[in-house]
């Protein structure tokens, strides 16, 4: 009898944990400080990413972003500043949301399964953020007929402090609540 009351609940738990953490991922997305010189906004995203990251499992982590990727794509305004729809995807800065999957993914990959601040610090700074700039310098360069080069240096190099902030934001959260969260909330 207590099994049956468990996996049910355990699937509560697991629904409810990856659509706050897409509810998230949109409230931080709306979060955004233009610049002058660059088609790329600063945002609360990358933050939200390496959360969901490091707070879910692998698998959960790609339903996540998924569906938030999802969302946008079919027009629900989603993305930085309520944007929306398929191009997007094919825009200066799609190549971000791109990224945003795969550095999740092996961020939460690479996690570990002990809650260790260091590493995730590390693997939120040498594998998310890296990861998620070259699939932005990539679409960017493309888009915007420019080398990889004018992109990275466009792109990147404003952000990259900003992206390391977020990076210690994110670890240190992730590290806090996967603390005190009851243990069936945490990966």
């Amino acid at each position: 009898m207590e099994t049956q009351k468990t996996i049910p609940q355990t699937r509560v738990y697991t629904l409810t944990k990856i659509a706050l953490c897409i509810t998230l991922l949109i409230v931080c997305s709306y979060l955004v400080v233009p610049l002058p010189f660059t088609p790329v906004v600063i945002t609360g995203q990358t933050l939200a990413v390496n959360l969901i990251a490091l707070l879910l499992t692998p698998k959960q982590t790609f339903a996540a972003i998924s569906v938030y990727l999802l969302a946008g794509l079919i027009g629900l305004p989603v993305f930085a500043g309520g944007i929306s729809g398929p191009a997007k995807f094919v825009s200066p800065t799609g190549g971000f949301l791109i990224g945003f999957l795969a550095a999740a993914v092996l961020i939460s990959l690479l996690k570990g399964k002990n809650n260790q601040f260091w590493r995730y610090l590390l693997v939120t700074a040498l594998v998310g953020i890296p990861v998620i700039n070259l699939f932005g310098v990539i679409m960017m360069s493309i888009t915007q007929g420019v080398t990889l080069q004018a992109a990275f240096l466009s792109a990147v190099v404003p952000f990259l402090i900003g992206d390391v902030i977020k990076a210690v934001l994110a670890s240190l959260l992730a590290f806090l609540l996967n603390k005190r969260l009851p243990k069936q909330f945490t990966a």
